[in-house]
């Protein structure tokens, strides 16, 4: 990791900040409804459509996933298609195509199928899992392992981390988007490389938030791509065992953590749970102790939900026992640790469902969307027992003022609750 450029505080990466007037055609799908409304796509996006459908059910394992998987094939064409029309480009300003389209869910596809439900199933270690880059350096000792070879297959110098921003990046409306409080980004990047630790206490929108944050990382700097790369996710069960996640998964640093409700769903696996989450609390600690991680986490425990009734997207509180987790680790490694309220705004790029669905394989959605991310100021990793409370709800309203700053900033003031 590199040092910062010279900080700007509060600024849009590349281009205009936001542009209220900007909205997706209606006639392909509407932000408003959990849904797509497809009409008809361009022609050169709906023969990549056609064809990558047909090759899909051609090779189908079960006829049963075939709507669930066409239903997402429908949903990342026509936001692409979207992203195109729109003037949309690549990193290296090369348009936006419907051959990208198919080429990038070809690949997510085959993946899925291999790594989440083909006999080679990726396995992830229990408690934690470093991401999968190809061992361009020679230093990943995985990669020694026969065994583990034969598991990635010829896949073994895919970077699972590149494939996945690489198939979210043309959905994100990355000319529109924000990232503010970039102030506090060099703040914490500066905190690391003097080996101390930074802790990003974040609200959760959609299961593409890690490549989120990535994209919107790199658009500011290499130095904070490279951040972005560095951070390891705080996880629950669905990343590592629902198939369309799984390839997703294989490219992040996660720390692999069992929630409350899903301990207590299954008495029968209960105490198995449970130790995997003391195994994840020590390898925690024992990063904090080695110094210069970046841990992100979603102390809400999961997704914010849109209110169905109003359309508004409030954030889900912050829960008091998980901020209290990481601030005793913190304190336990005796290295010092940071904290970072980070607010994000990704809902419509991937909106969940409307209510927890406690399995796994839910209906994927996907949306050409500006996204936004700020950074807020550190909150001091201090007082005793008896003030713990004020830690967690400074943080929490912290979150709540930068969640609402960034939607005024995208023109998205009617999600604002």
């Amino acid at each position: 990791i590199h040092a910062f450029p010279t900080p700007a505080s509060s600024i849009a990466p590349r281009g205009p900040s936001h542009a209220t007037s900007f909205s997706p055609p209606s006639a392909v799908f509407s932000t408003t409804e959990d849904k797509t409304s497809s009409t008809t796509l361009p022609p050169d996006f709906q023969a990549a459509r056609d064809q990558s459908v047909a090759a899909l059910q051609s090779s189908l394992p079960s006829p049963s996933l075939e709507g669930p998987l066409v239903h997402f094939m429908d949903e990342y064409f026509a936001a692409l298609s979207v992203a195109a029309a729109s003037g949309a480009t690549n990193p290296d300003g090369s348009p936006i195509t419907a051959r990208q389209a198919a080429k990038e869910m070809s690949a997510t596809l085959q993946f899925g199928m291999k790594y989440g439900l083909g006999p080679a199933k990726f396995t992830f270690a229990s408690a934690s899992h470093k991401a999968l880059r190809g061992n361009p350096d020679g230093a990943d000792e995985r990669y020694s392992d026969e065994s583990f070879l034969a598991m990635l297959g010829p896949h073994d110098q895919t970077d699972f981390y590149a494939a996945g921003c690489n198939f979210f990046r043309p959905a994100m409306d990355l000319r529109r988007s924000l990232v503010l409080g970039q102030d506090h980004m060099a703040e914490a990047l500066e905190q690391i490389r003097n080996g101390e630790n930074v802790v990003f206490l974040a609200n959760h929108q959609s299961e593409a938030d890690p490549q989120v944050v990535s994209c919107l990382f790199e658009t500011v700097g290499p130095e904070y791509g490279d951040l972005a790369a560095h951070v390891t996710y705080v996880a629950g069960h669905k990343v590592t065992t629902d198939p369309l996640a799984i390839p997703f998964s294989m490219g992040r640093n996660l720390l692999c953590i069992h929630s409350k409700k899903h301990i207590d769903a299954d008495p029968e696996t209960k105490s198995a749970k449970s130790a995997q989450n003391m195994r994840a609390m020590n390898e925690m600690l024992q990063m904090f102790k080695s110094g210069g991680c970046a841990i992100w986490v979603a102390p809400s425990g999961g997704r914010d939900r849109r209110n169905v009734e109003t359309g508004k997207i409030p954030i889900a509180p912050f829960d008091q026992k998980t901020v209290d987790m990481f601030r005793l680790m913190g304190n336990k490694s005796k290295t010092p640790t940071h904290f970072y309220p980070m607010s994000m705004v990704s809902y419509d790029l991937c909106p969940p469902p409307d209510f927890v669905e406690a399995g796994v394989g839910e209906q994927r959605n996907v949306r050409f969307t500006r996204i936004g991310i700020k950074i807020g100021e550190e909150v001091p990793n201090v007082g005793g027992a008896e003030k713990r409370h004020l830690f967690t709800e400074r943080a929490d309203q912290e979150a709540r003022e930068g969640y609402a700053e960034l939607l005024k900033g995208l023109g998205m003031e009617q999600y604002i609750p």
